[in-house]
């Protein structure tokens, strides 16, 4: 019997275009990549080519000229002035504080709602979300109120608690998406060989998830690390302050310092730099991890 099927057309790969435009589109691919890189990398160029100069030199010459000489007076001054080593330590502890507890929380919320199934899980996720769509600036007075109420005023646990619980809002959407497609059958072994739920989420659950708890953590870090409101208004005293708001206090009527602010932004971002290059290769097991699974 012959084969009267009719053969299916050729898709539109890579094979079928011609080996000189698939050169053109990678370069001009490339081109693009190294446009964008250029674009994001042009403020961090311009603090570190700001912070560098002299106030003369920059009155001179403008900001976006090269530096004609080289000083280091506004990295100091600006670390003089606000107490910069104090600020790193609370912004340090504050963001690592966070992305613990924000983690361990989310984990525990999304293993209810995705592994147990409890009653009111969606419309916990929702809630969640709706929390999340909420601006700051409309929490700051309720939050106020009761860090002043609670004791907590002008306290580093204040800001700790509300970025925990803020930031385990989206940790726990993201787990328990996770955990909803969880293969059954780990589970059931698990249960058959007699562990528990404790046993079963420490044991079974945790280490599986470990490179997506990992980018969680680091995003916690960051989003908390870059928090400006809460702190502003919870943080008073010098001796709290985070390095957010050590970087608002160059901004004022009577304060003008180019290279001084040029400086306090370079060293305001340079720790979120080293952490993020720190934490790439964690970062990129847990996104291809996550799209394996």
């Amino acid at each position: 019997m012959t084969d009267t099927s009719v053969p299916a057309a050729p898709g539109p790969t890579d094979r079928n275009i011609p080996r000189g435009k698939r050169g053109a589109l990678r370069w001009w691919v490339l081109a693009f990549l190294f446009a964008f890189l250029a674009f994001m990398l042009a403020p961090i160029f311009l603090a570190l080519n700001n912070a560098i100069k002299t106030a003369t030199d920059y009155a001179t010459n403008g900001p976006l000229a090269l530096p004609q000489s080289f000083t280091v007076e506004g990295l100091l001054g600006f670390w003089s002035y606000v107490d910069f080593t104090s600020k790193i330590w609370n912004s340090l502890l504050l963001s690592a504080a966070v992305a613990l507890f924000g983690v361990i929380l989310s984990l525990l919320n999304a293993y209810a709602i995705g592994v147990g199934r409890i009653r009111g899980g969606r419309a916990t996720l929702v809630i969640l979300l709706l929390g999340i769509m909420i601006p700051q600036e409309s929490l700051v007075y309720p939050l106020y109120y009761l860090a002043k109420s609670s004791g907590l005023y002008d306290s580093l646990w204040a800001p700790i608690i509300i970025f925990t619980v803020l930031q385990s809002a989206f940790g726990t959407y993201l787990l328990s998406a996770v955990m909803t497609t969880f293969p059954h059958e780990i589970l059931e072994a698990a249960r058959v060989d007699g562990a528990n739920r404790w046993q079963i989420l420490w044991y079974v659950v945790t280490p599986i998830l470990r490179p997506t708890l990992a980018v969680l953590a680091t995003f916690f870090f960051i989003w908390t690390w870059n928090e400006f409101l809460i702190p502003l208004v919870l943080l008073v005293s010098n001796a709290n302050q985070t390095v957010s708001v050590a970087m608002g206090a160059l901004s004022g009527q009577y304060v003008s310092q180019p290279t001084i602010t040029a400086a306090a932004a370079l060293l305001g971002i340079t720790p979120t730099i080293i952490f993020f290059l720190i934490f790439q290769r964690t970062l990129t097991k847990g996104v291809v991890v996550g799209a394996v699974k």
